[in-house]
C-alpha cells in the first residue's frame, strides 16, 4: 500500500545521500567542532541575513523542543502553546517532565493569537501560580495551517510588551514558507522571532534541525544545556551535511513548494467531490472527512492517519505529502478514489 502517513517515510532525497555517501573515508573532529558544521553554520546565517546568529544541530524536533524550552526557562516559569502544539500532544510529556508546566489555549486556526497570550498571562499573574515567560508557535502548524506575516508581527508585538520570548518550531518550516496563503521568508522569521529551527527530517534529509538562535540573552552556555539533555551527537557533521545540499540552489524552499503542490491538488480533488476538511489545507497535510464506509475502503488501499470523528458517520483522514510524493502518486490516488465511490 502507498503511504500518505506522513513526511518522512523515505530515506533521504538523493542529492543528501550523494553528499553523505562522498564524506566516505573523511575524517572530522567531534561533537559539531568540524569544518562541516561551521561551513554550514555559515551558509545559515547568510541566508537569514544574521551575521551573529548562534546555529546549532540536533537530531530530530523533541530533543531540540526539550532543549530550548528547558533552557530558557527558569524552575518556576512555563510555556504557553495551543492545545495541539507538538509539546503538548506528542511529545510524552518532555517539557513536563524537566518541571515546566505547558498552558495550554484552545485554537480551531492551530494558530496562537496575541489575545491568547494575554488571556493566559491574566489568569497567571501573582507567585501562587506559574509564571508564563515563552510562547511556542510551529508553522506549519500540527493541522497544517500557516501563520502570516502580520500575524507573526502581532505575536512579536505582545511578547514585546509583556516580557515574552517567542519560539518557532519549524519541523515543517520549508513548506510553511512556501505556502501560498503565507507572505512570510525565512528572513522574516529571523527577525521576528528569538529563537526558531529549520526542519530537515520533513523535508529530505535523513534526520536533523537546524536550530537559530537571535536572542544573544539566550546563546551562553547552551551547548552545556544539548549535551545535558542528550541532544550532543559525537558526529555532528552527519547532521550539517545533510543541509548542505538542501540550501543550494534553494532545494529547500523547492522541495516545500512541491509538497504543497501535491497537497493542493488532492485537496482539489476532494472538495471538487463535496468533501469537507478539519482544517483549512495550506500546507502539505489534508484533514479530509469521509463518510465512515468510504474511508474504511480507502484504507484499505492508502496508508492514512485517521484522526477522528467529527460525527457518528464520518471518520477525518490525513494525507500528508512529502519530498518523494509524485504527479503520478496523486494522480493514481484519484483513480483509486473514483473506484471506490
Amino acid at each position: 500500500m502507498y503511504s500518505f502517513l506522513n513526511d518522512y517515510n523515505e530515506i533521504a532525497h538523493p542529492v543528501v545521500m550523494d553528499t553523505l555517501n562522498n564524506l566516505v573515508g573523511k575524517r572530522f573532529k567531534g561533537y559539531g567542532t568540524d569544518e562541516v558544521c561551521e561551513r554550514v553554520a555559515q551558509q545559515v546565517k547568510t541566508r537569514i541575513s544574521q551575521p551573529n546568529a548562534a546555529v546549532h544541530f540536533f537530531n530530530g524536533g523533541t530533543i531540540t523542543n526539550l532543549t530550548v524550552i528547558s533552557h530558557i526557562l527558569r524552575p518556576h516559569q512555563a510555556v504557553i502553546a495551543v492545545d495541539s502544539g507538538h509539546v503538548a500532544t506528542h511529545e510524552t510529556g518532555a517539557i513536563e517532565a524537566t518541571g515546566h508546566k505547558v498552558i495550554t489555549v484552545s485554537s480551531a486556526s492551530g494558530k496562537l493569537t496575541p489575545e491568547h497570550i494575554t488571556k493566559v498571562l491574566a489568569e497567571n499573574n501573582d507567585e501562587h501560580t506559574v509564571q508564563p515567560k515563552l510562547v511556542y508557535i510551529s508553522n506549519s502548524t500540527e493541522i497544517g495551517t500557516v501563520y502570516r506575516k502580520q500575524e507573526l508581527v502581532a505575536l512579536r508585538e505582545v511578547c514585546d510588551t509583556h516580557g515574552l520570548l517567542l519560539f518557532m518550531d519549524g519541523a515543517r518550516l520549508a513548506s510553511g514558507l512556501m505556502s501560498k496563503a503565507s507572505d512570510l521568508t525565512i528572513e522574516d522569521v529571523a527577525k521576528l522571532t528569538d529563537v526558531f529551527y529549520i526542519g530537515g527530517t520533513k523535508i529530505g534529509a535523513l534526520t536533523g534541525e537546524i536550530l537559530v538562535i537571535l536572542n544573544p540573552a539566550l546563546k551562553a552556555d547552551f551547548r552545556f544545556s544539548i549535551k545535558q539533555k542528550g541532544g550532543l551527537q559525537a558526529k555532528g557533521w552527519l547532521l550539517a551535511a545533510q543541509f548542505e545540499p538542501l540550501f543550494n540552489n534553494d532545494l529547500y524552499f523547492k522541495l516545500g513548494s512541491h509538497i504543497n503542490e501535491m497537497a493542493t491538488q488532492i485537496a482539489q480533488y476532494f472538495a471538487g467531490n463535496g468533501f469537507d476538511f478539519l482544517a483549512p489545507v495550506e500546507s502539505n497535510q489534508i484533514f479530509v472527512i469521509l463518510p465512515n464506509d468510504l474511508a474504511k475502503k480507502l484504507l484499505a488501499h492508502y496508508q492514512l492517519n485517521v484522526i477522528c470523528q467529527p460525527t457518528p458517520d464520518t471518520t477525518c483522514v490525513r494525507f500528508c505529502t512529502s519530498w518523494s510524493t509524485t504527479q503520478q502518486d496523486v494522480d493514481k490516488l484519484q483513480q483509486v478514489f473514483n473506484s471506490l465511490s
